[in-house]
């Protein structure tokens, strides 16, 4: 695993909390471990085989072992609190982007309607991602950032980070959401000022991109289906068109061609036929997630 230096805001803030609780926590376990030898060793039986004491309580002690373990919590419960408090005061300047999770991919839609299955960010700027769910619970977690917040069905979340030198740095969901649940990974990007301008001017894109296959990365669909006839989640999308298929549709099954319509039905309507042997999972796309122009893409491409 990639052990990631805290030299941005928010893995300040979570490691310093997790630093001063650690280091209490240690100094308390030696001292405690520490007294115990001691006592051990000085009240050994072998030294003291009856009870000489007739103390049965300290005034001083008492207080001591109620006051610090108390301001040590409440010292503890501050300092977590404060940090926590900035992860998520989002700043003024931020950038936004759309998150959507869904089984078993990301995309990142921008505010000028692009959309991406990798989150393109520049450094030194902060960027605010409002989370959402298009099906069950997920959630985003960037280790490099310290940010980890559930993406919930129908709740708009949000994380904040900020870049602090262009690297490629592991997005993962870190809830369990199903069969595909350990591919759902994908990466911000972090990118230079300059880079990150040509980005957003399309300078630098893979122009030889078909618009078909580009709709399938942002959506995801590469996270389940191959395109080199290998097994995946979900059926390969190797040289369909004119195969036979044998699908589900209700209690039945039969056979079917694959063709435009086919495409056209297993994409809006993925509940309908369901592929023999793969399981009911796929979610249908409507216009709002692939418009008709993406959509005839998508066909033309596979």
């Amino acid at each position: 695993m990639t052990l990631y230096p805290a030299n941005n805001p928010t893995a300040q803030a979570v490691d310093s909390v997790m630093i001063y609780i650690f280091g209490l926590s240690l100094l308390l376990l030696i001292g405690i471990t520490i007294v115990t030898i001691y006592f051990v060793i000085r009240y050994h039986r072998s030294r003291h085989p009856e009870p000489t004491s007739q103390v049965d309580h300290s005034f001083v002690l008492e207080t001591l072992w109620t006051v610090l373990p108390t301001l040590i919590v409440l010292t503890m419960f501050w300092y977590g609190w404060v940090n926590y408090v900035g992860l998520t005061e989002v700043p003024d300047d931020a950038i936004e982007v759309k998150a959507t999770a869904r089984m078993w991919s990301w995309q990142f839609e921008y505010e000028d309607g692009r959309r991406e299955s990798r989150l393109y960010v520049p450094v030194d700027t902060p960027v605010k991602v409002r989370l959402y769910s298009a099906d069950v619970l997920h959630s985003f977690f960037v280790p490099a950032f310290r940010v980890k917040k559930d993406t919930v069905p129908g709740i708009e979340t949000y994380v904040w980070f900020q870049a602090p030198a262009p690297g490629s740095y592991d997005i993962f969901c870190a809830e369990y959401c199903g069969a595909g649940h350990a591919d759902m990974t994908t990466t911000v990007e972090a990118l230079s000022a300059e880079a990150y301008a040509a980005w957003l001017a399309n300078e630098g894109s893979d122009s030889g991109h078909h618009r078909g296959l580009t709709v399938m990365e942002e959506q995801g669909c590469l996270g389940c289906h191959s395109l080199d006839g290998s097994a995946g989640i979900g059926p390969t999308l190797f040289e369909l068109a004119g195969e036979p298929r044998r699908v589900e549709i209700g209690a039945e099954t039969t056979e079917v061609i694959i063709d435009e319509a086919y495409l056209i039905r297993a994409i809006r309507e993925a509940a309908y036929e369901i592929v023999e042997g793969y399981p009911a999972m796929m979610p249908s796309y409507d216009e709002t997630s692939i418009n008709a122009a993406d959509l005839q893409a998508v066909v033309d491409y596979l």
